[in-house]
């Protein structure tokens, strides 16, 4: 090993330690039996809001965002007050020293009811702190895996990439790069299976069929 090499391995290998330390002693069972009341709340796609938030809470992790306690816990919960309005907030609020913080993104994230999806969006991308972006990249990614042709039409699947095109796309490019290229990617590959779609039911319409 080179000896730069070796420096880089020695100054980088306490922080990643650090990281992972901090990730074994992070406590996210209260906000897990909190997060378990979206059991009851079923996604058209299949499954429930409960798998969602699981799925949301692995992409950050996946990005090895380890050590924002915060982040991960609001994750679990970032669709509990917008499907569950009756929850009370105070009961999160008390759960731990990071309550009050975990309700402040939570909320940050979670659309108005004098808000349509567009203005929820923008606000996001021109007022949402960090913590608001890498949550939503995050919430997004989930969804456009999960994104089904079988179960949403076409033109709703087209306008939903539109609409991650024009917001959620500059909000990765301010907060992730390797958040950027995931989202960037998974609009690729849907728009191809739409194009791949359309080009069947034109050879399906053409003379002689």
């Amino acid at each position: 090993m080179a000896i730069s090499g070796i420096i880089n391995f020695m100054v980088l290998q306490p922080v990643t330690m650090t990281a992972l330390e901090t990730l074994k002693n992070l406590v996210l069972a209260p906000y897990i039996l909190k997060a378990t009341a979206l059991i009851s709340v079923q996604r058209a796609v299949g499954g429930n809001q409960f798998r969602h938030c699981f799925s949301t809470l692995g992409i950050l992790l996946d990005y090895k965002f380890f050590t924002d306690s915060i982040l991960l816990k609001a994750s679990l919960l970032h669709d509990l007050l917008e499907d569950l309005p009756e929850t009370q907030v105070d009961e999160i609020r008390w759960i731990d020293s990071d309550g009050a913080d975990v309700v402040q993104l939570v909320l940050e994230v979670t659309k108005r009811k004098d808000e349509t999806k567009e203005q929820y969006l923008q606000r996001l991308l021109e007022y949402g702190s960090r913590n608001a972006m890498l949550l939503k990249c995050a919430d997004r990614i989930s969804n456009l895996t999960d994104l089904h042709r079988d179960i949403q039409s076409e033109q709703k699947i087209s306008d939903y990439l539109d609409q991650t095109e024009k917001y959620v796309i500059p909000m990765a490019r301010r907060v992730n790069t390797d958040m950027l290229i995931e989202l960037t990617d998974l609009i690729a590959k849907r728009r191809r299976i739409l194009r791949m779609l359309e080009n069947d039911k034109k050879a399906d319409t053409a003379p002689g069929s």
